[in-house]
């Protein structure tokens, strides 16, 4: 098998059997000068050749990006029928096939994005940013990685601008100010050019060595793949309203995930084009993915114990994500159908009340129609008053749904009600077979 995955310049060499080029890449007797073995580099993606009289490897890519090897030919220098292949010339399979020699190409590399916000985390970048290389290099992972730095006071921007300067692949992304986790992941996923990509926090606690698993999981068919931290190394007064908030996430919402805070995810590119980021939504991404029809899943990962500096959530983070909890339910939910939410409590607000109106009014002129019975002084119940606020509620909450549904039809766009997995249609060929049948059908 002879692996061609960079763009290096070609020379010659001499051997017994098969003329090579740079990195031990060979090409069969009789073929050094014929232009039909030109070999083109083209950037988007890297492939595998097998040629039938000498077989070696190139080493994997090192640069920022990975290179297409196109073995292309002149079909009138090449025979009509390759040996062993049953490919005939004419055929449909000939016009688009390789040279003689070549048996099998395959796709030999993936290529995944990894955005890393940071704040303050200078003494632990470095560490992780070489350790993600190492774990992509075992694998064949082309890897891009991205630093977003949210305001970090301390170095950690210089040694960002250390690791772009050593490795093409790397690039670093600087916030003026701290705008939040959701905007240093919306910014990292702007540039982000992997067909995967992978989120992580900078502290060390997620172990890159979980990164094939996570694309093992992506390839079973799955869209988001998020982390479990099982066994948490984390205080308690941090695990159990973790806890908590991800029972009621999973209950509102109905995506099951035993960990929705955990930074270590990952996601098909696309999802960043249809999932707006802002505020602190970075952890609800999964719920966001899945209301537009993405597909979610979890893997248990392994989760270490922090290192170096400090947690950078408090108290207020749990405060917080409850409110965006709610407004999370309102945007899966009724984003698009706001008066089905708020006009249900406003018809139930408006139908007691009323109900209450009604029978107190009919009381006081019962009370007032027979003399055997105490008349009813309405305004000495307090429950009347209570009936007719509810019947105002209700009347506000109408109204106000009805002015929500005037804002969506004025501002949502016909993608933001529905996602498109696929798009088939038929080719010019089955169209006009399909008007031919018609015809005859027609004539008959």
């Amino acid at each position: 098998m002879l692996d061609l995955c960079l763009a290096t310049p070609l020379k010659r060499a001499t051997s017994p059997n098969c003329n090579q080029v740079a990195g031990g890449m060979s090409l069969p007797d009789g073929h050094n000068e014929n232009p039909a073995w030109n070999v083109h580099l083209m950037p988007g993606l890297c492939k595998s050749v097998l040629f039938s009289d000498c077989e070696t490897s190139l080493p994997s890519p090192t640069s920022s990006r990975t290179d297409l090897v196109d073995v292309s030919s002149d079909n009138s220098e090449l025979p009509s029928e390759a040996p062993g292949s049953g490919v005939t010339e004419g055929s449909d399979a000939a016009t688009h096939s390789h040279p003689v020699s070549v048996r099998k190409v395959e796709q030999c590399t993936r290529n995944v994005s990894f955005i890393i916000p940071t704040l303050n985390e200078y003494e632990s970048i470095e560490e992780l940013h070489t350790r993600i290389l190492s774990v992509c290099k075992e694998n064949r992972i082309h890897a891009q990685v991205v630093f977003v730095d949210d305001g970090s006071t301390d170095s950690t921007w210089q040694v960002m601008q250390k690791l772009v300067e050593s490795h093409a692949s790397t690039e670093a992304i600087r916030f003026r100010r701290n705008f939040g986790k959701a905007a240093a992941l919306s910014a990292g996923a702007e540039v982000c050019t992997g067909e995967l990509v992978i989120t992580m926090d900078a502290d060390l606690q997620d172990d890159p060595q979980e990164i094939p698993r996570f694309i093992e999981k992506l390839d079973e068919g799955f869209d988001v793949v998020s982390g479990w931290k099982q066994v948490r190394h984390d205080p308690l007064h941090k695990v159990l309203p973790s806890r908590v908030f991800n029972w009621l996430v999973s209950s509102l919402t109905g995506v099951k995930l035993h960990d929705h805070n955990c930074g270590f995810k990952a996601y098909r590119r696309e999802i960043f084009d249809e999932v707006e980021l802002y505020g602190e939504r970075h952890r609800f991404i999964p719920v966001l993915a899945a209301a537009r029809g993405w597909k979610p899943s979890e893997i248990v990962v392994e989760h270490h114990a922090r290192r170096f500096g400090h947690s950078k959530y408090g108290f207020s983070r749990m405060i917080k994500g409850f409110l965006d909890l709610m407004t999370i339910y309102l945007l899966t939910g009724f984003s698009s159908r706001p008066l089905h939410l708020i006009g249900v409590g406003g018809m139930l607000f408006f139908a007691v009340g009323g109900v209450g109106v009604v029978m107190l009014s009919s009381w006081w002129v019962i009370s007032r129609l027979f003399e055997s019975l105490d008349p009813v002084h309405l305004h000495e119940k307090a429950i009347f008053y209570y009936c007719i606020l509810a019947v105002l509620l209700g009347a506000q909450f109408l109204l106000a749904g009805l002015l929500a549904e005037l804002v969506v039809a004025r501002t949502h766009g016909p993608r933001d009600t529905f996602s498109i997995s696929e798009h088939l249609a038929g080719t010019n060929g089955a169209a006009a077979d399909q008007s031919i049948d018609d015809s005859q059908g027609q004539l008959s």
